[in-house]
């Protein structure tokens, strides 16, 4: 798959990397679609306010996540911006998350967002496969499982290796 280049508004001191991917269904419980979900709200509704005292503010971005497999490669937070621990949001549950800048490329379209990490140290249940990668943007219309798309991130931030 082939992309133009990346928009004019990027931070020009970050180094990007473009990686292809698929998407694929979740659990649902982000979004709060999961009939079995302990968080009928959904846990990124929940967990938004949370983010936006620790200064993460993902209120113009989907109640939900965009689950883009990368295989046959997988990825690490090495230095993310944003890592926010000890995050108090639910009945006694205490989850660090971990959070960098990122744009979704689908039909031609750049959409900045995030890369949402729940550390799975700290995770209680649903954890993700190692080649998915987690993100937060605004609704991107027609976007759903099967749809291939680039995924831009910072290189400092998330390795990619096989």
């Amino acid at each position: 798959m082939e992309y133009t280049a990346m928009k004019n508004n990027q931070n020009k001191t970050d180094e990007w990397i473009l990686v292809d991917g698929i998407v694929v269904a979740g659990y649902g419980v982000a979004s709060g679609r999961a009939k079995n979900s302990p968080y009928p709200r959904g846990s990124i509704s929940m967990q938004s306010p949370f983010f936006l005292d620790r200064g993460v503010d993902i209120r113009h971005c989907y109640q939900g996540t965009i689950n883009i497999d990368i295989q046959p490669c997988r990825f690490q937070m090495v230095n993310p911006e944003w890592t926010l621990v000890d995050v108090a949001w639910f009945d006694g549950l205490h989850e660090t998350f971990s959070f960098s800048r990122c744009v979704v490329i689908y039909k031609k379209e750049y959409t900045e967002g995030f890369v949402y990490y729940p550390h799975p140290e700290t995770k209680p249940a649903h954890f993700q496969n190692e080649s998915t990668i987690e993100i937060l943007a605004p609704f991107i219309r027609n976007i759903g499982e099967g749809c291939r798309v680039g995924l831009s991130l910072i290189k400092h931030a998330i390795r990619i290796y096989k």
